[in-house]
Parts: structure tokens; C-alpha cells; sequence
């Protein structure tokens, strides 16, 4: 499979290494050294486009590949907003496209958990549902995206939570009832620690998922490259991983 990478940082790198190791080929790398070769002709030779970027480049980035006909894989955040109009587009082109906010298979396990517990949970009010995510320092959003998925996972159940905060956006104020309180930390070199607590005055119930390294997320977003290759329509990691 011939693979361009949009975003050629920490992220593109962890992914060409997979990528390589299982028998594809990278045939375009796109960073802010080359952005004059993010065209059409370059990417004729791609089978799909992985696209790991920024907040504030990533929507540009995904409708350039959908109207160039590429399929796309991405896993930048802070951009959601915007996540119909792509939805649209996709659908208008007849194009592919996956999104995720967490490409790691144990993540995407640890979702389906969060959920469930959550579930469980709901009906004993003495306990206090919060969410926590630590990212290095480098990391540009804030709450991560990982973090807003598994906040939206538990207000599925907790339907009375209508809106999640981040702890910046809260400027230290306690949450009201309706909202499911988001706490972010930035600590080198933490690549993505996200923790749910269930917090009473009795006891804490707490999951907790915790990345070592890069590889994981790497090796999630090959494989749904490799789901992606010659189909149409939008999909999720559940579709990829079988959940």
C-alpha cells in the first residue's frame, strides 16, 4: 500500500516506522518545510493519506485530500467543530475517511470499558465523575481529544451532564451539576495518560489507560489505513477493531 504522510513531526515518524515494517511504502511526507508539494499530482500515487497535524491545520488538510480523492485517516484534534462539514464533503466526493481521536488499540478498548463502567455507576449519586488527561508539553489542546471522547462515553449514561469543562475554561470554579469536569496536565515526557474517577466520601473507583510510547497510536493508525484502502463512505476504529 503507498501511504503520504500529512504531518511529518514525532507522530509521522512513529508511523512510517510501522508503516515500513509492515510492507508499505511512503510515497509523500508533508511537513512545514514542503507545503508547496501538498497538490494533487504528489498524491496520485497514494493509496490513502494518514493526516497527524494541528488544531489549526488539520480541517484544510482533510478537505484538500477529499477533493483531491485521497482516502484519509486522521487523528488531529481541537478541530471538531468543523466535523459535519467534513462528514458532508466526504459524502459529496463519494470519498473515505476515518477520524479518531485515539488511534491505539487499548485505547479504543479502554472506551468501550469507560462506557460500560459508566453505566454501572449511574445510579449510585454519592459518587462524583470526573475525567483527567496528561500530555507532554508539546501537545497544543487542550482538553486532548481522547479526553473529550471518553467525557462524551460517560454522558451517554450520565444524561443530566450536558456539557463537559476543562479545568482551564472552569478558572477554578467548581462544575455545576450539569457539567462533567475535564482536568488537563502538561508534563514532560508523558505521551498520554488518561484517568475516570469515580469519587465518594466512602471510596474512588478509578480506570486508567497509560501510554508508554508513540508505538500504539502508530500501529492503530496503519491498520485502519489498511481497513480504509479502496473503500467509500466514513468509518471509526469500532468498525476497524471488530468492537
Amino acid at each position: 500500500m503507498n501511504i503520504a504522510l500529512i504531518g511529518y513531526g514525532k507522530m509521522g515518524k512513529a508511523i512510517e516506522q510501522i508503516a515500513l515494517e509492515r510492507g508499505h511504502e511512503i510515497v509523500l511526507k508533508i511537513d512545514e518545510t514542503n507545503l508547496a508539494d501538498f497538490t494533487s499530482a504528489h498524491l496520485s500515487k497514494a493509496d490513502v493519506a494518514i493526516e497527524f497535524t494541528g488544531p489549526h491545520t488539520a480541517y484544510d488538510n482533510i478537505v484538500k485530500l477529499l477533493e483531491f480523492g485521497v482516502p484519509v485517516i486522521s487523528g488531529s484534534t481541537g478541530w471538531l467543530d468543523k466535523m459535519e462539514a467534513v462528514r458532508e464533503l466526504c459524502s459529496q466526493q463519494a470519498g473515505a475517511f476515518i477520524y479518531a481521536s485515539n488511534f491505539s488499540v487499548g485505547v479504543n478498548l479502554f472506551f468501550e470499558l469507560n462506557k460500560k463502567l459508566a453505566q454501572l455507576m449511574h445510579p449510585h449519586s454519592e459518587y462524583n465523575v470526573s475525567v483527567e488527561e496528561i500530555h507532554h508539553t508539546q501537545k497544543r489542546d487542550a482538553p486532548s481529544g481522547t479526553a473529550i471522547t471518553i467525557a462524551e462515553g460517560v454522558m451517554e449514561s450520565y444524561n443530566e451532564k450536558t456539557r463537559w469543562v476543562n479545568d482551564a475554561s472552569a478558572a477554578g470554579l467548581e462544575p455545576q451539576e450539569n457539567e462533567l469536569l475535564i482536568v488537563s496536565k502538561r508534563i514532560d515526557p508523558d505521551p498520554g495518560t488518561h484517568t475516570v474517577r469515580y469519587a465518594s466520601a466512602i471510596d474512588d473507583i478509578t480506570i486508567t489507560h497509560s501510554a508508554h510510547n508513540r508505538q500504539g497510536f502508530a500501529l492503530g493508525a496503519v491498520v485502519a489505513a489498511e481497513f480504509l484502502k479502496d473503500k467509500k463512505g466514513i468509518y471509526t476504529m469500532k468498525e476497524v477493531l471488530g468492537l
